[in-house]
């Protein structure tokens, strides 16, 4: 009898470490323990896109259960058209795969800017899962130095030649904005891959400007600032930013009251300017970690250091708050998104 009890007793404490360690066991850890996330950047290499995101990624795996490795790919296509399909469709599912994407995927839902009426887009921007965006940054208008235009009046009077990486892009659409709404006088030469490429151009003299993210020029171009090689005529945000106290919005520039608004509307997007995004089927506990890496890697000492050293103005944006801010988007008054996506109609 005592030996049967000791047997039971043996049995038990086995069964309940076993409980223990079931209780114990992360799934999500457990997945990615020695897995490797494929980061795919929907720009070219060299870009703001491609060194935000290999500054994030740097850090952010030791912030995931199961600490796996990055690695960061490029692909380059329609403003990021091409990357986010790709994520949405035959890539794998299983939250070994994140973007970046352009931040128009976010106003695609109301303006179909990237596919003439969404034939193209393969996914729906207010199902997928967005991780966050590790900088607020607004596009900026930059001439180079030799170009005839000090402010934003003598783009009105001189005309400047501009370059882009494709029809439906920031650095198009808001030049064609300012044309349209204002009388800015442009030319605009589309094709270049990248926006290294764009750089490259208005040093060999073919282009005199571009728009941009502003960590475009700090980062991959700091002594365009330092030597005054180039200068900012304007700036697309809904306020200024800290970097640029002294250059004017778009949304001061315009002197209409609708005007303002359709210019505010379009602004809005650049909360998340460097949106990071899992596909729509990707497991929600693995998106739910990536969000929480993130959130963690935003306050990651040596992630900031590193953003310190790129000249990157941290300013986190979350998950939560981009899916809100699609969400609104997708809401926003019809007369004001009318009015934007007349004044953005590209060109035959």
């Amino acid at each position: 009898m005592g030996r049967a009890l000791a047997l039971a007793g043996f049995a038990s404490a086995i069964l309940a470490s076993y409980a223990g360690q079931a209780l114990a066991a992360d799934p999500v850890g457990d997945f990615y323990a020695g897995k490797t996330i494929t980061h795919i950047v929907g720009a070219g290499a060299g870009g703001a896109y491609d060194l935000v995101s290999r500054a994030v990624v740097a850090h952010m795996g030791k912030h995931i259960p199961g600490k796996p490795n990055f690695v960061v790919s490029n692909m380059a296509g329609a403003s990021s058209l091409t990357m986010m399909n790709y994520i949405s469709n035959p890539a794998k599912k299983d939250g070994t795969v994140m973007g970046m994407t352009n931040p128009n995927i976010a106003l695609e839902g109301p303006l179909k800017m990237l596919s003439k009426g969404g034939g193209k887009i393969l996914f729906d921007v207010e199902k997928l899962q967005w991780i966050g965006s590790p900088l607020q940054q607004p596009h900026v208008l930059w001439v180079w130095h030799t170009a005839p235009a000090k402010t934003f009046n003598d783009l009105l009077t001189n005309k400047i030649v501009l370059g882009s990486t494709a029809v439906g892009g920031d650095n198009y659409t808001l030049p064609l904005i300012l044309s349209r709404l204002m009388g800015a006088k442009f030319d605009i030469v589309t094709g270049y891959e990248g926006q290294n490429d764009v750089f490259i151009a208005a040093e060999r003299g073919e282009i005199q400007g571009n728009s941009a993210i502003l960590p475009n020029l700090t980062s991959a171009r700091p002594d365009w600032f330092r030597d005054g090689k180039v200068r900012v005529l304007v700036q697309f945000g809904v306020k200024r930013m800290r970097q640029l106290p002294d250059v004017p919005t778009a949304i001061e520039l315009a002197s209409k009251q609708e005007d303002k608004d359709m210019l505010r509307f379009y602004a809005r997007k650049f909360s998340m300017a460097y949106p990071f995004v899992m596909a729509a089927d990707v497991p929600p506990e693995r998106a739910n970690a990536m969000r929480t890496a993130f959130d963690a890697t935003m306050k990651d000492p040596a992630f900031l250091k590193d953003a310190e050293r790129l000249g990157l103005d941290v300013d986190p944006f979350s998950g939560a708050e981009m899916a809100q801010l699609i969400t609104e988007m997708n809401n926003s008054p019809k007369e004001i998104v009318d009015a934007v996506a007349a004044f953005i109609q590209m060109p035959k």
